[in-house]
């Protein structure tokens, strides 16, 4: 808008020239200032004072508005929620409900196999919670000086089943027969591990015996990296059998925890069989959940947490097949 005068030399030193930058000094918001300046050019000009004053107020407007618009809505908060593959499908409802109480919030998951997600946030990785299958992840993660000790909470257990394809395997004591193809967990993910300690309870039971813990690891044609990738291997025809959660079950079935526990021998999950392992000989796998000290959102992380630890959370867990039992009981 001043360029005008500036460039004519009769009225570089009008006062009209001198109105019009302390016009543009007085309104410095430069994006606005390129839509209205030939508007205040012509009022200075024009020396209209009714018709100048209606372009400030225009000029005004343009620059307040928008800072009025911003202030009115609180910036969304983002909760990076890294957690066990187990625990995809509860997990995603959980967090649905969690952004109905608190819309300001929203929450990313990245779901992976428990030793990867330690790994990852052992490097860095950013995240505002970690979700483990099990204590020794946790601790690893706790070690790498992320998590506070004092912040892991236990929220649920789980248990193993065998789901099978075919008719290879139609009984616990099929595992053994030769030829028959199995897939469980590497030692390092958190169901392989809590796999080989069922066979070990199982070689040391009379009614199994070493036998049995042996001839089940040489049937074993592949140690899978989570125990999404075990189930999938089995529900494509790639193995016979293959250990996983009761949970990863019945997400693939898609029935409810009743119906599952209903069944203690045998029942089917969509395109595979599902088997009980004996309570006995069975191992409980403990969910622990902690923020990152140095996460994104740590106030809308902490209120993640509790609304999981909620009734509301408990009940969302307990009908995806999880057990919260062993959480009350640690915290009594």
């Amino acid at each position: 808008g001043c360029g005008y005068y500036y460039r004519n030399a009769d009225y570089a030193e009008t006062a009209d020239y001198a109105d019009c930058i302390r016009v543009n000094l007085f309104f410095p918001c430069q994006s606005v200032s390129l839509i209205f300046s030939s508007a205040i050019g012509y009022c200075v000009r024009h020396r209209s004072l009714f018709v100048y004053i209606f372009c400030l107020a225009l000029f005004c407007a343009g620059c307040v508005a928008p800072a009025r618009g911003t202030s009115d809505s609180p910036p969304s908060q983002e909760v990076v929620v890294f957690a066990a593959a187990s625990l995809t499908e509860v997990f995603t409802g959980i967090g649905a409900a969690f952004t109905q109480s608190q819309p300001q919030a929203t929450v990313t998951f990245n779901f992976a196999g428990s030793q990867q997600l330690a790994n990852q946030l052992a490097e860095g990785a950013p995240a505002s919670v970690f979700a483990s299958a099990d204590q020794r992840q946790m601790d690893a993660v706790v070690a790498s000086g992320r998590v506070d000790p004092a912040s892991v909470a236990l929220f649920a257990c789980n248990r193993l089943v065998v789901v099978a394809a075919g008719e290879r395997v139609t009984a616990l004591t099929d595992l053994v027969k030769p030829g028959v193809k199995l897939v469980i967990g590497a030692d390092a993910v958190p169901v392989g591990a809590y796999t080989q300690a069922f066979l070990a309870a199982a070689g040391a039971d009379p009614a199994y015996g070493e036998p049995f813990r042996a001839g089940v690891l040489a049937n074993v044609v592949s140690y899978e990296q989570s125990v999404r990738a075990v189930l999938s291997k089995v529900r494509l025809g790639e193995a016979d059998a293959g250990i996983v959660y009761a949970t990863d079950a019945q997400a693939a079935s898609g029935t409810t925890a009743a119906s599952t526990a209903a069944s203690t021998a045998a029942s089917t999950a969509a395109d595979v069989a599902v088997f009980e392992i004996p309570a006995h000989l069975n191992q409980l796998a403990h969910y622990q959940i902690a923020p990152l000290g140095d996460g994104s959102a740590p106030k809308m992380a902490r209120r993640f947490i509790d609304f999981l630890l909620s009734p509301e959370g408990e009940k969302l867990l307990t009908a995806a097949g999880f057990s919260t039992d062993c959480a009350a009981a640690t915290s009594q």
